[in-house]
């Protein structure tokens, strides 16, 4: 069975998933559940198969995106086939009979459920498309579904962590150009001129601040648990080959 990470506060099914129970070899050992990578189509396949049994939905049913680090949201009312997502950067739904799947390798995955246990969203949010608005966009769109910001649930999943998260100016302007306040998820770097970002706290600030009541951080550290979780930053550090892509999915109850 794949392994997964669950809050209690979510209260839907819902999991992210670690890259362990899956059939993927190699760098993409061993749930690799991203379609665009160069792993074994089949496995792919089979991993995303495994996720959807353990969600209890069919494997048509579980949809993921086109991820391009925006702010788009999709609405699903109909599955699609694996790989042709719209481009996108979070999925909203009130239908009990689809999943919604973000893939991951370091940046923050992001579950939401309102009050009602009846809509859901699930967000791919990077530094980039936090700092852009997708979180905000993703719980307009359960709003437009007939969701309350207030009685919303957001869980950040596994991502990188701040003391793994070692940045440069160009990223830390483009974080205090939407406001200098946002200093405060910046901690001294490990080399002049760097930082080190907290992108989960500011992926929670950010929920905060748009009236999301309820927010829990997994705390899990991609970079750092290599036996859990894939890594971009690991990856490049190592300046090694392709790797794969761990995958966070919710489904209304």
């Amino acid at each position: 069975m794949p392994e997964a990470v669950t809050t209690d506060s979510i209260g839907v099914p819902h999991g992210f998933f670690t890259r362990r129970g899956g059939v993927s070899n190699g760098p993409f050992a061993s749930l690799n559940c991203s379609v665009s990578s160069p792993d074994d189509p089949d496995a792919v396949r089979q991993n995303r198969s495994r996720v959807a049994t353990a969600l209890g939905v069919e494997a048509a049913r579980l949809v993921g995106l086109t991820q391009v680090h925006g702010v788009a949201v999709a609405t699903v009312t109909q599955p699609w086939s694996a790989g042709r997502g719209p481009q996108a950067d979070a999925m909203v739904t009130a239908r009990p009979d689809i999943a919604l799947g973000i893939v991951t390798a370091d940046c923050a995955p992001v579950l939401f459920v309102d009050a009602g246990r009846t809509i859901v969203g699930a967000a791919h949010a990077g530094w980039r498309g936090a700092v852009a608005g997708v979180l905000e966009a993703t719980v307009d769109a359960m709003v437009a579904l007939g969701a309350d910001p207030a009685g919303i649930t957001a869980a950040v999943g596994p991502c990188i962590a701040q003391e793994s998260y070692e940045v440069a100016a160009d990223l830390r302007d483009a974080v205090l150009a939407r406001s200098a306040a946002d200093a405060v998820f910046f901690g001294p770097g490990q080399r002049a001129g760097r930082w080190q970002f907290d992108l989960p706290g500011y992926c929670a600030a950010r929920l905060s601040a748009c009236g999301v009541a309820r927010i829990t951080l997994t705390g899990h550290d991609t970079v750092t648990d290599e036996a859990r979780f894939f890594s971009h930053r690991r990856r490049t550090l190592r300046n090694s080959g392709p790797i794969g892509h761990q995958i966070s999915v919710i489904r209304p109850a």
